[in-house]
């Protein structure tokens, strides 16, 4: 059935950069939007990026300029390039799918989810 694996995470040193990546099966990928959230210790589910079917890119302003999101549509893959990381970055990272092609921010619109990435970013 419908799986997301998120892979990619680790620790690196502040002003570093990283790519997680997300691969999706029993969709029909091209038909969904796709986002990626995190959640740190002690705090709510946050939004970071989410990408349209048609390919427009949003961003939580926490990460404008730093990060951007990306997809593979043949490869059924989601991407975010994690640029210039901050230790206020360190977080479980969450790849999420939605039914419908608009890039919402709301966690609770999204029907896919996956189980997780770490990223640890030390100082």
């Amino acid at each position: 059935q419908v799986q997301l694996v998120e892979s990619g995470g680790g620790l690196v040193q502040a002003g570093g950069s990283l790519i997680l990546s997300c691969a999706a099966s029993g969709i029909t990928f091209s038909y969904n939007a796709m986002a990626w959230f995190r959640q740190a210790p002690g705090k709510e589910r946050e939004w970071v990026a989410s990408i349209s079917s048609g390919g427009g890119t949003y961003y939580a302003d926490s990460v404008q300029g730093r990060f951007t999101i990306s997809r593979d549509d043949a490869e059924k893959t989601v991407y975010l390039r994690m640029n210039g990381l901050k230790p206020e970055d360190t977080a479980v990272y969450y790849c999420a799918s939605r039914r419908g092609g608009s890039a919402l921010s709301l966690a609770f619109r999204y029907e896919y989810w996956g189980q997780g990435t770490q990223v640890t970013v030390s100082s």
